[in-house]
């Protein structure tokens, strides 16, 4: 079965968290594109530019959900945003709960206004 033709990103400070979540996400929406970035180039605690721009070019979607775990993720996506051609949204929600809404949305394969209105009760900011 293909891909999904949305897809999602995940970014955390942590690479065993981005790792860890993109895991639960693809229990429960294994046609999603789900990819991730995690900590920094060198492992440590942190947010890595190159590794969000890989995880946004490796994703088969073109439009996709970015799900961040702290404000400094979000920066860092903003700029990666900014070089890819991909429709990128980037949500400012609860990073567990509504990257897993999501996915399970998409997989369901939900209208777009559908997953936006669930996970509007998940906006953190």
């Amino acid at each position: 079965m293909s891909k999904k033709p949305v897809g999602i990103v995940i970014v955390s400070h942590i690479p065993e968290i981005a790792a860890g979540l993109a895991t639960l996400l693809k229990e429960a929406a294994k046609d999603v594109s789900i990819t991730y970035a995690g900590g920094t180039d060198d492992g440590e605690v942190g947010t890595s530019f190159d590794k969000m721009n890989a995880a946004i070019a490796e994703n088969e979607a073109d439009d996709l959900f970015a799900f961040y775990d702290l404000g400094s993720a979000k920066m860092n996506l903003e700029m990666a945003m900014e070089m890819s051609d991909k429709y990128i949204r980037l949500m400012d929600t609860a990073f567990v709960e509504s990257a897993y809404t999501a996915a399970a949305l998409i997989q369901a394969d939900a209208e777009l206004e559908e997953i936006l209105k669930q996970l509007e009760p998940l906006k953190v900011k």
